[in-house]
């Protein structure tokens, strides 16, 4: 089990006021590596502290970009600003309070019980990640989360529901308010409450862009709340404001200790000296890890089932900030890191023997937690707890993990606590955008995902031509008439397109014909 100290002393991080620390001694870091990103670094913090001043860091929206003004609204860069941020979390309290006081209640008169989130992307997972990890297992409101468009996940969320739906508030969450996922589940929802003769208004909240359709709708139908989502705020940073907080502050998490212990972080990350900062120090272990060009994974394990979801959060905020085709200079480079993970020790029993003995195409990121459990641990075993076997595991991981050559850093929290998991946001988060001056690519944009929803807007629109191709035929249709008349030569969409529709719909099932209905031979019709 040894290790060279020297090297894990010259390396350790620790703040002894968050309480947290950062080892990346089993990285294979060396003073050079760090003496040679010396330069880069530099202007990766001028950078930071331009975007943290105001600059137009999405030169793509010719938006500014200001998650960290959010727990620190002080050095927003105009009072305005400032005073839109302050004001906002304060609503965000005041609102959930009283719902969480019975203080705002149905139409009916009755307290609301359940709250159904419905958002997708940073929307939904910075919630579900920190709900998972700080809610009480009886929180004064049952939280639930409608994160996709599936229809079959619409009904099962309804039927969980059942008669508590009458006592359920729903939060809407869509910066532009109009994505289709948010859109979609929450016109479900909607309709289902009024299939119950119920009014959905009263039971309905907004977090939106200012004038977005959704915040129109909410205004003009007379919802209970609207709260603000900003043009400068992307999604995968959008845990420290409205969409955030207000689900977290109606399942009575502090969501100012949240924001304290981000705040906190915020400032050890702004230093210029990367030994010093744990942002840069975790920056700098994947830039030598990935050749800054992204040749190994992130294996993320966290050792607590708390964190079970911080994978799944890291991979969006990781993959979507990084994962670029072209740098800032429009040189094509196709930079990023993948991202994946589940806990520890669970993963001792599945891909933990690919990590030691398979492909080296990984460094794993070990998140470790000293606080076992609130109470007193009892003995399993004379002088051993069950907390002990899983710091047990984690180090015996670790260990077999740096016997066979396999890079590890380690971040240690004291406890899963709203102030400790606001500092570890915070910390990912600055991480992203150092590392992404490093390699030169812009952080806070996601071109790609803008390209899949377009791709997404065309598929819809060649189905409104092949159904309406259907509805004008007087006999029934081949794939390659349908098509033509559809107006389109791509025959693979329309078979695909057509193969579902036929499996949901009657009048597609047959294409007018009861006698010959549509199947998978039908694709090699002329």
């Amino acid at each position: 089990m040894g290790h060279d100290f020297e090297r894990f002393r010259a390396f350790f991080w620790h703040d002894p006021d968050l309480g947290m620390s950062l080892d990346p001694s089993h990285m294979g870091l060396e003073d050079a590596a760090l003496d040679a990103l010396a330069e880069p670094f530099a202007a990766a913090f001028t950078a930071m502290d331009a975007l943290e001043g105001g600059a137009i860091a999405n030169p793509d929206e010719g938006r500014m970009v200001g998650h960290y003004w959010l727990r620190d609204a002080a050095r927003a860069p105009d009072p305005a600003l400032r005073a839109a941020i302050e004001t906002t979390r304060e609503a965000v309290r005041e609102f959930a309070a009283r719902v969480l006081a019975g203080d705002v209640r149905t139409d009916a008169g009755e307290r609301f019980s359940h709250v159904v989130s419905i958002g997708i992307g940073g929307s939904a997972l910075g919630p579900q990640f920190v709900s998972r990890a700080l809610a009480e297992p009886r929180p004064p409101l049952s939280l639930y989360f409608l994160d996709n468009t599936d229809p079959d996940g619409f009904d099962r969320l309804i039927e969980q529901l059942g008669g508590d739906l009458a006592r359920t508030l729903v939060l809407s969450i869509s910066k532009s308010g109009t994505t289709a996922e948010t859109r979609n589940g929450t016109i479900e929802i909607r309709r289902a409450m009024e299939a119950r003769s119920l009014d959905f208004p009263s039971r309905a909240v907004a977090v939106t862009g200012d004038g977005s359709s959704l915040h129109t709708q909410a205004r003009d139908e007379g919802w209970l709340a609207t709260f603000p989502m900003w043009d400068w705020i992307g999604g995968r940073t959008s845990e420290t404001c409205a969409v955030g907080l207000l689900p977290a502050a109606l399942e009575g998490i502090d969501v100012d200790g949240l924001l304290a212990g981000a705040a906190a972080m915020d400032a050890l990350t702004r230093r210029h000296d990367v030994r010093n900062n744990p942002a840069a120090l975790l920056a700098a272990c994947w830039h030598h890890a990935t050749d800054g060009v992204g040749k190994r994974d992130m294996v993320i394990l966290p050792y607590k089932d708390r964190l079970d979801l911080l994978s799944r959060y890291l991979q969006q905020l990781i993959m979507e900030s990084l994962g670029k085709e072209t740098d800032q200079n429009g040189r094509t480079v196709h930079q990023g890191i993948s991202v994946y993970g589940n806990k520890g020790s669970t993963d001792q029993h599945a891909f933990v023997q690919q990590l030691r003995e398979g492909v080296s195409n990984f460094f794993v990121t070990f998140v470790e937690v000293l606080r076992d459990r609130g109470g007193e641990c009892s003995e399993i075993e004379p002088g051993v707890t069950s907390g002990d076997h899983l710091a047990g595991f984690l180090m015996g991981t670790r260990h077999a993990l740096t016997e066979n050559g396999r890079p590890s850093l380690t971040v240690t929290l004291p406890d899963v606590s709203p102030r400790s998991l606001g500092a570890l946001i915070a910390l990912y988060e600055r991480a992203v955008g150092l590392y992404a001056s490093l390699i030169g690519i812009n952080a806070y944009h996601q071109p790609g995902v803008e390209a899949g929803k377009r791709a997404a807007g065309d598929v819809l629109d060649l189905q409104s031509r092949l159904l309406e191709a259907i509805q004008d035929a007087d006999e029934p249709l081949g794939l390659v008439e349908l098509a033509r008349r559809a107006g389109t030569d791509d025959l693979e969409s329309a078979f695909l397109i057509m193969r579902r529709l036929a499996v949901n719909r009657d009048d597609v099932a047959t294409r007018g014909d009861p006698a010959r209905p549509l199947d998978v031979a039908w694709f090699r019709q002329p």
